[in-house]
């Protein structure tokens, strides 16, 4: 019992020397500025969010395979993506694609509400296994097609989205609130991150940089 322990306090302590090697190269090296998305990036164990086979990569700024055909996203685009969301802590957010749940969690602890759809039942289930070790309390999770958003809980402070259509859904800029943010990679060959800011009926929309993401597909598989 007392070596078991002493194994897992080993990499319990080698995880969390990278996790803070990788918020100071890769995040506040990089022009992540925001705090409160610095401490979110800080409580969350990255390792329990994506497959035991690349847990020696967890903290690596690259994406990792979680199955499916899927990626979790580098920890910096991550990082950007959320500090881009502006988030104060009483947000209503839709996140467009669970994926494995390591967003969600960020995003959990950043804002009120968070609603993730994702269209993979798989990785819905996996999303909800891994939110359920983290923790989380104020995140629900809904099998479906993100290119519907979801009306029902509209309208939105913040939409994210971690899959890329080829263009922007027009519904889901309809469910964004008014002085709403929406961030999201869009383009098919070349892609590029964005973010729309929403005040009233008008829309500004600023490129970021350019980004590579898995295409966002519709429907979803029952």
């Amino acid at each position: 019992m007392q070596i078991t322990r002493g194994k897992m306090n080993s990499t319990s302590k080698i995880m969390h020397e990278q996790r803070e090697k990788m918020i100071t190269n890769h995040l506040i090296a990089r022009g992540i500025s925001d705090q409160r998305v610095i401490e979110a990036m800080r409580k969350t164990k990255r390792e329990l969010f994506i497959p035991e086979q690349y847990m020696v990569d967890a903290y690596g700024d690259h994406p990792l395979p979680i199955g499916d055909g899927q990626t979790i996203s580098q920890p910096y685009i991550v990082a950007l993506m959320s500090q881009l969301c502006q988030l104060k802590g009483d947000e209503k957010v839709l996140e467009i694609g669970s994926g494995s749940g390591y967003q969600t969690a960020i995003l959990s602890l950043l804002a009120s509400e968070i609603y993730s759809i994702e269209r993979i039942k798989n990785l819905k289930e996996t999303a909800e296994k891994n939110l359920i070790k983290f923790g989380c309390k104020n995140v629900k999770l809904i099998h479906g097609d993100g290119y519907k958003g979801l009306p029902e809980q509209a309208p939105f402070d913040v939409i994210i989205l971690t899959a890329a259509p080829d263009t922007l859904p027009e519904v889901l800029i309809s469910q964004l609130a008014s002085k709403g943010r929406l961030v999201a990679p869009v383009g098919s060959s070349v892609q590029k991150l964005i973010r729309i800011s929403k005040d009233g009926e008008k829309l500004h929309s600023e490129e970021i940089i350019h980004v590579r993401f898995v295409p966002m597909i519709k429907g979803y598989n029952k």
